[in-house]
C-alpha cells in the first residue's frame, strides 16, 4: 500500500506561495510522492506537491504502520500463552485495555508522520506543499489545485488507493469495516467475518482472533492466491488451530443485517451457507486513486484493473505525466513505490532513461508464522516456459526453528533443470520477512541453486533454512550433520 487521498485533512504546512510552473508539480502526499520530490529536489529542480488529505499517505496512516504494530502486540498475547511448549514454563497474557492499545498506536502514527513527512519539508526550499483537490483542465498538462493553475514542465501522479468494496448483493446497505476503520476500533466485536483470503484478510483476521474475536474468514478461492498452494494449505491450517473458522471456494450471494449483526449467504460446493457476525470486514483489495484526477481531458489511459497505464519508465499515455505507486494497480507496496517515485523523478529531469523492474521485488504478509516471496512461483515459472524443478522443506529440517519448538511452516525454492538458476523462493516462517532478503540478493547476482547451497550461512539462525533448501535440489538435507554441511 503506498499513498492515499482519503483521509482527514491536518494542520496546513510549508505554507509559502508556491510556484506556479515548477519544474516538477507530483499530485499526492504519501511515500511515492515525497520520494519523487525529495529525489528532485536533491537534483535542484523547483518542485510543488499538491496533497489532498492527510500528508504521509496509507502506510504511515492507515496502513503498514499502524496494523504492524497492533499485529506484534497479539503476537507478544499469543507468545504468553504458548509457552508450554517448553517443559517447566507457564506463561499468562491477555488483552485487558484494547482501547489504551488503538490509542497508543495513533500516538506511534502521528509521531511518525511528523517526523518522516511533516518535518522533512523545511529542509528542502525548492520544495512547495499545497494542499487541496488536483484536477486536469483540458488544456494539455495544466492542473487545477483549488482555483490556482499549474503549468510544470512535467508531473508525477502519485495519489495512491483507497479500500474497494466486494461486487456483492447488498453490500452498500449494511455496516461495513474496510481495513482504515478496523484499525480504528476502540471496542472489540464478539465476532468478524472477513470477507477476502489475501494479505490484509489473513493479517488482520489472525490479529483479531488473538485479541479474543470469533474470526470467520470467507474468500472465493484459496488463502493468498498468489503464493505457493502449499502456503495456502499450511497457513489455512495453523489460523484454524488457532480457532479461526477458514472458508475458502466460497461464492458470495448476498449480504444483510441478521440476528448476530450482519449475515453473509455463500454458494458452497455443499449448497448455500449463511454466515453471521457481529460486525463485517471488506478486505477484497483496493481500487487506485484515480476518480477525481479527470484524466480523461488529458488523454492518460487506464489499464485493466482501473489503475493509470504506464511503460517501463513511468511514463503515462500523455508525455509530460508519470504515474507511481497504488495508482497505477500494480505492486501496491510501499517500497515499490518510493522506488517507482524515485526512477519517476528522475526520468522526468534527465529523459526515460531508467527502467523500472520488480523481478526481485520482495513481499512479506505478517501474518504469524510470516509469508515472504521473491521471484516466480512454480505456477509462474512453467507458464514462463522454463524447465521447472522445486526444493520443499518443512521446519523441523532446520536447527534455529527445532530449539525454539516451533516449527510451522516451510521453504520452497523454485529452479530452472537445465541452468540451474534460481527462479524464486517462499518462505513461511517466524520472521520470514527478513530470510527472504538473502534470497532478493541471490537473485539479483543471478545465483544458481548450487551456488547458494555452496554459500557459507551462520548455524542456528532461521535463514540457513534457504541454505539447506538449496542443498535439497541435490541430497536428502535429514542425512547431514549440524552446519547444513
Amino acid at each position: 500500500m503506498s499513498d492515499c487521498c482519503s483521509v482527514e485533512e491536518g494542520p496546513p504546512l510549508h505554507p509559502q506561495s508556491a510556484d506556479t510552473k515548477p519544474d516538477i508539480l507530483i499530485i499526492g502526499g504519501g511515500s511515492a510522492a515525497f520520494s519523487a520530490a525529495i529525489t528532485a529536489a536533491e537534483s535542484g529542480a523547483r518542485v510543488v506537491m499538491a496533497g489532498e488529505g492527510t500528508i504521509g499517505g496509507t502506510c504511515v496512516n492507515v496502513g503498514c504502520v499502524p496494523s504492524k504494530t497492533l499485529i506484534r502486540a497479539m503476537e507478544a498475547v499469543h507468545a504468553g500463552k504458548t509457552t508450554d511448549r517448553f517443559e517447566g514454563v507457564k506463561g499468562v497474557s491477555s488483552v485487558f485495555n484494547w482501547k489504551a492499545l488503538v490509542q497508543q498506536k495513533q500516538t506511534l502514527v502521528d509521531g511518525l508522520r511528523k517526523a518522516k513527512y511533516e518535518d522533512l519539508l523545511p529542509g528542502y526550499p525548492n520544495i512547495s506543499y499545497v494542499k487541496g483537490r488536483a484536477r486536469f483542465t483540458g488544456n494539455g498538462a495544466e492542473v487545477e489545485v483549488d482555483g490556482v493553475l499549474y503549468h510544470p514542465k512535467k508531473i508525477i501522479l502519485a495519489t495512491g488507493s483507497s479500500p474497494a468494496l466486494p461486487p456483492i448483493n447488498g453490500i452498500r446497505s449494511v455496516p461495513v469495516l474496510d481495513s482504515t476503520k478496523a484499525l480504528e476500533l476502540e471496542n472489540l466485536p464478539e465476532s468478524l467475518l472477513v470477507i477476502g483470503g489475501g494479505i490484509i484478510g489473513v493479517e488482520l483476521g489472525q490479529m483479531f482472533e488473538r485479541a479474543g474475536v470469533k474470526v470467520t474468514i470467507c474468500c472465493r478461492s484459496r488463502l493468498l492466491p498468489d503464493a505457493e498452494p502449499e502456503v495456502s494449505e499450511a497457513l489455512a491450517e495453523y489460523l484454524r488451530q488457532e480457532g479461526v473458522t477458514v472458508c475458502q471456494g466460497f461464492g458470495y450471494q448476498k449480504i444483510e443485517e441478521g440476528g448476530k449483526g450482519i449475515a453473509l449467504t455463500c454458494e458452497t460446493p455443499d449448497g448455500e451457507r449463511v454466515m453471521e457476525a457481529e460486525q463485517v470486514l471488506a478486505a477484497t483489495g483496493r481500487q487506485p486513486n484515480t476518480k477525481n484526477l479527470h484524466l480523461e481531458k488529458a488523454s492518460i489511459a487506464l489499464n485493466g484493473n482501473g489503475g493509470i497505464a504506464v511503460n517501463e519508465y513511468m511514463r503515462t499515455s500523455h508525455p509530460d505525466v508519470y504515474a507511481v505507486g497504488d495508482v497505477t494497480g500494480q505492486d501496491m507496496f510501499v517500497y515499490m513505490a518510493a522506488y517507482g517515485g524515485k526512477l519517476a523523478a528522475r526520468n522526468a529531469l534527465e529523459g526515460d532513461k531508467h527502467r523500472y523492474s520488480n523481478e526481485a521485488m520482495p513481499s512479506v504478509v505478517f501474518t504469524d508464522p510470516q509469508v515472504a516471496m521473491v521471484g516466480l512461483t512454480e505456477a509462474e515459472a512453467k507458464a514462463k516456459g522454463h524447465d521447472v524443478k522445486t526444493s520443499l522443506i518443512t521446519l523441523d529440517n532446520i536447527a534455529r526453528h527445532v530449539a525454539a519448538r516451533d516449527t510451522r511452516g516451510l521453504i520452497k525454492l523454485v529452479g530452472d533443470r537445465e541452468t540451474d538458476q534460481l527462479l524464486g523462493a517462499t518462505i513461511l516462517a517466524p520472521e520470514a520477512g527478513d530470510s527472504i532478503q538473502t534470497v532478493v540478493m541471490a537473485l539479483k547476482a543471478g545465483l544458481t541453486t548450487k551456488e547458494l547451497a555452496d554459500t557459507i550461512f551462520p548455524y542456528l539462525t532461521a535463514v540457513e533454512g534457504v541454505k539447506l533448501a538449496a542443498q535439497n535440489f541435490r541430497k536428502d538435507v535429514k542425512k547431514l550433520s549440524c552446519c547444513a554441511g
